[in-house]
């Protein structure tokens, strides 16, 4: 206890001189005027912030400019020359714009009054390449190959569906691709009675390897239908298009190229033998 007690006063003798010592040393640095110097360098080095201050903008409430054009179509008065003008760089005459003008509206109500077929696009083509396509060359390695054709043309050529080849077709009597006459159907392309869609486009070689069919019996047809439709309307059960696009979208993997298999197995085309399969897979879920 007496050990205790004397720590204890010892600690505060100490602390109490301390004490003594900062009050001195502190009346000391007042009466040198330090201490007012160092508090002036402290505001001086401390950054001050600005503080933002909220502007609104007014606007003013002119109305918007906007051009005759888009005014017109808007208001439904725009005509048809207007909407597909030609670029600003190419000048035509009176007489021209007038003859341009209305072979225009010719296509245009043509285009209204029925719906074009899928092997027969509407597309305008520049005098340049009609003649690049007519050439004898061009034409004679047209005809080289009527399955698919030989030539590739991205403006000129429909795609086909399974394929997807943008190329001329082989056809010797097919004034759209031998004579660029873009009002008449490519005869080596087909077209659905129904649907009149990009999906009922084949060309020769997948019609007849992927579905059995000859593309003059689908001319002759009428009332022919693409396997799309053949599915939607029920006619023939487990009669489905083969493209790798369609097969992707019902979760099966593409054919590739199974036409051997097919014609080995004794079926007529894969579409033939794919139906097989999914009338036996029918079968084993019962």
């Amino acid at each position: 206890m007496a050990k205790m007690k004397m720590r204890e006063s010892s600690k505060s003798d100490y602390e109490a001189l301390r004490v003594a010592r900062i009050l001195e040393n502190k009346a000391r640095l007042e009466s040198l005027g330090i201490l007012n110097k160092v508090s002036k360098l402290r505001e001086a080095s401390t950054p001050t912030k600005k503080l933002r201050t909220n502007v609104k903008t007014v606007y003013g409430l002119t109305p918007l400019r906007r051009s005759q054009r888009i005014k017109d179509v808007a208001a439904g008065t725009a005509t048809f020359d207007d909407l597909s003008s030609r670029p600003s760089h190419e000048k035509l005459t009176t007489e021209e714009g007038e003859e341009e003008k209305e072979r225009r509206i010719v296509t245009r109500n043509k285009w209204e009054e029925e719906k074009r077929p899928a092997n027969a696009p509407l597309i305008e083509l520049n005098p340049k390449d009609v003649e690049h396509f007519l050439s004898a060359e061009s034409s004679g390695r047209r005809c080289d190959s009527k399955g698919r054709g030989s030539v590739y043309n991205p403006l000129l050529g429909i795609c086909c569906h399974f394929c997807r080849q943008k190329k001329l077709c082989g056809e010797e009597d097919c004034k759209r691709c031998g004579n660029c006459d873009v009002d008449e159907p490519c005869l080596g392309k087909t077209d659905c009675s129904v649907c009149h869609s990009s999906n009922g486009v084949f060309c020769r070689a997948c019609l007849k390897v992927r579905y059995g069919e000859e593309i003059e019996e689908v001319r002759e047809n009428k009332e022919w239908m693409c396997p799309h439709c053949i599915e939607d309307k029920g006619i023939n059960p487990y009669w489905i298009c083969n493209s790798s696009i369609c097969l992707r979208k019902r979760k099966m993997s593409p054919t590739g190229i199974a036409i051997h298999k097919a014609r080995e197995m004794g079926y007529e085309s894969v579409a033939h033998l794919l139906m097989e399969e999914l009338k036996r897979g029918s079968r084993h879920k019962r």
